[in-house]
């Protein structure tokens, strides 16, 4: 590569490092004192978190996904019988150990033990299913500190996981719609371009995996053959496999062209063995389900770093925590100033009233820096005409608008998902 573009592309990379934005805009920080990898969401970033959760709660619920809620510990005999205990066990932090020495909990480190538990705790026929099971379930993991890096690899983070219980003849449906909901999902967020990578066991090091060759044989088939039967462009990964079942790996491309793994898909035949988990078939027959794991985007915390850097910051309208900014040139327009700001407040859209003592060009330049999609001049013309001049973030003055017209413009970009 040219000695100059790499200079340049190093340069643009450091530019929108969401480690440096996320700190300007007032999304997150780190404590030492609250301990390192563990960071604490401002009112800000909240917001944003919050949107993407309420986003992926509405997409899934037209996919027919259940919200539940488990606790952030669990027993260490769960994750023992999970197999995570003996897979990743340096990975888990102390186990926590209660005033009966006999009890040991640990800060839960993933998901799926709870959600067999979940599933476990009726008996279901073969009518009911599938069950999908989601849940925003904050996970804990001690990573190495050499391998710690802003919001990419934290000690403390929050997966979009689900769980999927299926009977087999159900399995590819339900693999079709999950990486459906994906495509959904990464286009709407503004990522087009991605690859496919389907994860398989190791031959070589059986000692990695869980279960038995015939389980793996008809999880490893069944994403391939989704894969053929709906035409996605793949490669065939061998070794990445998770140690109970294969995996479909989406890597999504940035707009600096650099890829990072985000959603996952895995199908899992072990686990509904491990947790003795079945389903009543048609004649009244103990069936075993098989188990989908699902994650578009990994985590919440990853997923926000990727989306700022990829946007520099510039995030869309649905997603920015604040939408409008009103600056009035002068006191004598605040009270025309509320009167807008309490109607925008009535079509929820997220705008504030920056009152200060300032001059104008000072609050438009500080509104710059924040990256505020949109910001709303008062004066005596806007007033007297009952008008509002709108100005758009990167873009400067884009007209005079009537107020209602103003806000029409504003709420019909925030309906731009795709």
């Amino acid at each position: 590569m040219d000695e100059n573009k790499l200079v340049s592309l190093l340069k643009e990379d450091s530019n929108r490092d969401h480690r440096k934005i996320g700190k300007k805009l007032k999304f997150f920080i780190f404590s030492d004192r609250v301990g390192t990898g563990l960071p604490l969401w401002l009112p800000r970033g909240t917001i944003f978190r919050k949107n993407l959760e309420e986003f992926l709660t509405e997409v899934q619920k037209k996919y027919g996904y259940e919200m539940v809620v488990t606790p952030h510990i669990g027993h260490k005999k769960l994750y023992i019988k999970s197999g995570h205990w003996d897979k990743y066990g340096e990975n888990h932090f102390n186990p926590i150990c209660t005033p009966r020495r006999e009890e040991e909990f640990l800060l839960k480190p993933m998901n799926c033990p709870h959600h067999c538990e979940i599933y476990r705790s009726q008996e279901w026929s073969y009518r009911d299913l599938p069950k999908r099971f989601s849940e925003f379930g904050t996970v804990y993991r001690y990573e190495k500190s050499g391998e710690l890096h802003g919001l990419t690899r934290v000690r403390c983070f929050t997966q979009d996981d689900a769980h999927i219980f299926c009977t087999y003849d159900q399995l590819l449906e339900e693999l079709k719609k999950v990486v459906n909901l994906f495509f959904y999902v990464f286009s709407s967020l503004g990522f087009s371009d991605y690859s496919i990578r389907v994860s398989l066991r190791d031959p070589k090091k059986k000692d990695d995996y869980i279960g038995s060759k015939k389980n793996w044989e008809k999880a490893e088939k069944a994403l391939l053959e989704i894969v053929k039967k709906e035409n996605i462009k793949a490669s065939v990964n061998y070794g990445d496999a998770a140690f109970y079942g294969p995996k479909l790996d989406f890597l999504i491309q940035d707009s600096l062209g650099r890829n990072w793994q985000l959603g996952t898909i895995q199908v899992d035949y072990n686990l509904p063995e491990r947790f003795d988990l079945y389903y009543k078939g048609k004649n009244n027959e103990k069936c075993r389900p098989v188990m989908i794991h699902r994650a578009p985007f990994g985590s919440l915390e990853r997923m926000i770093a990727i989306m700022i850097e990829h946007t520099e910051g510039n995030l869309p309208l649905w997603l920015v925590p604040n939408q409008v900014v009103i600056l009035p040139i002068s006191d004598k327009y605040v009270v025309y100033a509320k009167k807008i700001l309490n109607l925008m407040l009535s079509y929820n859209i997220r705008v504030f009233l920056d009152n200060r003592n300032e001059k104008i060009n000072k609050k438009i330049r500080d509104s710059e820096d924040k990256k505020i999609p949109y910001m709303i001049i008062l004066g005596k013309k806007e007033e007297k005409n009952k008008m509002m001049s709108l100005r758009r973030h990167g873009l400067g003055h884009i007209g005079i608008f009537s107020i209602s017209n103003g806000i029409e413009s504003i709420l019909n970009e925030t309906k731009l998902k795709k």
